[in-house]
This record gives C-alpha cells, sequence and structure tokens, in this order.
C-alpha cells in the first residue's frame, strides 16, 4: 500500500477589473459566462458542466486538460457546493478536484468583490489540501491566476 500524505496551504490573490461589481459578479453567478472562462479556453475540451448557483447549490465540471499542461487529456473534475453567496459582494465554495478519477484536494475558497473608483477589486482566497503530491500548492495557485486572467478578458468582452 502508498504512503499517505497530505500538504496543507492557503493563498490569497487580488485582481483588479475595471468594471463594476454587479458585472464581475454576474461572470460568476450565470451558468453561461462561467463555462466560457471557467470551464472552456485553450486546449481544455468541457466533458460536462452544470451550475446551481444557490447557498446549497452544486456546481460540476468535468473538463480535458490541454496538453500545455502536465497532465494532458487526463480528465479533471471539480465538484463544487456553495457555502456561502452574500449579494454580490462574497461567494465562499467548498471543492474537490479529481484527476483521472483519483482525488486530488479538497478546498474552501473565498471570492471579495470589493467596489472601488475604478471599478472591482476581487480578492480570492484558497484554503486547500491536497492529497499524495496532487498538483500542489504553487501549481493550483498558478491555474488560479490563469482562471482569474481568463475571467479579465470574459468582463472585456473578448
Amino acid at each position: 500500500m502508498s504512503e499517505r500524505s497530505v500538504t496543507h496551504a492557503t493563498f490569497v490573490i487580488e485582481r483588479s477589473y475595471p468594471t463594476p461589481p454587479q458585472r464581475v459578479f454576474a461572470a460568476f453567478s450565470d451558468p453561461a459566462k462561467k463555462r466560457r472562462w471557467f470551464a472552456g479556453g485553450e486546449g481544455k475540451k468541457v466533458d460536462a458542466f452544470e451550475m446551481d448557483f444557490r447557498v446549497g447549490g452544486k456546481e460540476m465540471m468535468t473538463v480535458r486538460l490541454p496538453d500545455t499542461t502536465p497532465f494532458p487529456d487526463a480528465p479533471c473534475t471539480n465538484d463544487t457546493t456553495y457555502q456561502d453567496i452574500e449579494g454580490e459582494s462574497r461567494i465562499v465554495i467548498a471543492y474537490t478536484m479529481t484527476l483521472g478519477g483519483r482525488r486530488i484536494s479538497a478546498s474552501l475558497a473565498t471570492f471579495e468583490f470589493l467596489a472601488v473608483e475604478k471599478g472591482t477589486n476581487l480578492v480570492f482566497t484558497e484554503q486547500a489540501a491536497f492529497f499524495e503530491g496532487a498538483d500542489g500548492p504553487q501549481m493550483r495557485e498558478e491555474g488560479w491566476r490563469h482562471l482569474l486572467d481568463s475571467l479579465g478578458t470574459e468582463l472585456e468582452g473578448k
């Protein structure tokens, strides 16, 4: 039997978007918009995407990762439960990630949408447990940075 391990990590990513919080929040709450920036793009193949945006609601996504990743064409599944939705100012989710049929992590993530003069400051905080040498904190943070870039492109209408 292989040795079991877990690595815990917390990271914070801050982004500014020249868009009002209502539009940024809508990119998370509208299934068509979220699918574009979160599930689609850059060589990913979407096998499934379902979203029930409400406290207690579920989101499930399975994509096959592009050749440019360390896990080309591996099915990657996120199973998410919405823990808290506060107006258009906060979303808290709990999610697990499975890669190639193997659970690799469990996370609690918070998105805060702060109105500022020039638009929205988004503060993303993830607290994660990574199992048996999975993708790990650095790769996960890099993945979220890329996703938040994709969100910016969605907000620009490109």
